[in-house]
């Protein structure tokens, strides 16, 4: 199994989760508990422009914590190895809840709920359903991910079309399965 180090603490990946725009992210275990384990990489993005990213994941994180919605801790950071640890959400995605006909109508309350929250900081966050996971009924955002607001990329006029099985949805599902 492969180890990685975040400040010179060894954690175990036990498996991928996920590949972002900014980052991979992995379950690991340090052998007592699970968490998120996220290397920032720097392969191009052509649709999304960056700076410093491990900084940006900081400062990001330290606005969402401004704005009071669900988000996993950050647990610890290495700047130099540009690594991230952070509670472990789990539960489904929204994106494998509407896949499996399982989303419920309060996610979507709890989601434009978040949003109010959000808007009220000048805020957006990257509302694609794989940032969005399910505990206990209840949404977190497990991106730290969070732009200034611009009316386009808002819940309403743009993350909405990923929450159920829009043309955009199902276009989506099939360019990565």
């Amino acid at each position: 199994m492969e180890t990685m180090y975040v400040n010179e603490k060894e954690y175990t990946i036990i498996k991928l989760l996920g590949k972002g725009k900014g980052g991979y992210s992995y379950l690991a275990t340090d052998g007592v508990k699970q968490y998120v384990l996220k290397q920032i990489h720097h392969e191009p993005c052509d649709y999304y422009t960056f700076g410093n990213k491990i900084e940006a994941e900081q400062n990001d994180y330290r606005r969402l914590q401004e704005t009071g919605i669900r988000i996993p801790k950050m647990l610890d950071i290495d700047i130099s190895a540009e690594r991230i640890l952070k509670e472990y959400i789990d539960g489904p995605t929204i994106l494998e809840l509407v896949k499996e006909d399982k989303m419920k109508e309060i996610y979507l309350e709890q989601m434009h709920e978040m949003a109010v929250q959000v808007y009220a900081h000048g805020l957006n966050i990257d509302y694609f359903p794989t940032n969005l996971v399910v505990q206990d009924d209840l949404i977190y955002y497990i991106d730290y991910e969070c732009n200034g607001y611009m009316e386009e990329w808002n819940f309403e006029n743009w993350g909405i079309k990923y929450w159920s099985k829009t043309p955009e949805f199902v276009e989506y599902v099939k360019q990565h399965e």
